[in-house]
């Protein structure tokens, strides 16, 4: 591995760690986000305490700092874990923020940037639309954010386990069991009857 290689992945753990939603917040509230709600760092939780704008914005963000490092990977390399690799350092970024302490958010919405971005990339083509119809079906069905990410993100990765990046599955298991553990506390809620569910109207 060179120099280009080590500098691609550290990049994109950097840019993942950017704390999109603590830095949101903090400007609108002048306060910790990690104080409210569920403590968590992502969209979900910004919409509760921040409102819709903040949380589109946090979302946006939260995507982009998956898909630019598959991008750039997409122009300078060619070998597809080397790409997914970028996206997943991202992503554990976002999980594992440095300027946090490493506690950041559950890493769904950066996942889904990595994937939307590779979708430009003919082996990768399915795998956003699959995140995108699990995660919808569910949340209609649910309403459970938190029930609906886990199943968009398992779902991501039986695509990639039966397609031309299948090479990349091992990878995309590792992050898959992270984001899920990241969810524990949301399974043990959806269990005992106390996980919010999402109701558009209040909070649209």
């Amino acid at each position: 591995m060179g120099n280009h290689e080590i500098m691609f992945f550290i990049f994109s753990y950097i840019l993942g760690s950017i704390p999109t939603g603590f830095i949101i917040f903090w400007a609108k509230k002048k306060d910790d986000i990690r104080q409210e709600g569920s403590g968590n760092t992502g969209a979900t939780n910004i919409l509760r305490t921040c409102g819709g704008k903040a949380a589109i914005t946090t979302l946006f963000v939260d995507v982009l700092k998956g898909a630019i490092p598959v991008i750039y990977g997409l122009i300078h390399f060619k070998y597809p874990p080397m790409i997914i690799g970028g996206g997943v350092l991202a992503i554990l970024g976002h999980i594992y923020p440095v300027w946090l302490k490493f506690k950041g958010g559950k890493g769904v919405s950066t996942f889904a940037g990595v994937f939307l971005a590779y979708m430009t990339a003919s082996d990768g083509i399915l795998i956003f639309p699959a995140f995108a119809v699990v995660f919808i079906s569910f949340l209609i069905y649910t309403e459970y954010v938190s029930l609906s990410s886990m199943a968009g993100v398992t779902g991501s990765f039986f695509i990639v386990l039966f397609t031309n990046i299948a090479e990349a599955s091992i990878i995309i298991l590792f992050i898959t069991i992270i984001i899920l553990i990241k969810h524990k506390e949301n399974i043990e809620r959806i269990r005992s009857g106390d996980e919010p569910k999402f109701n558009r109207r209040q909070n649209g």
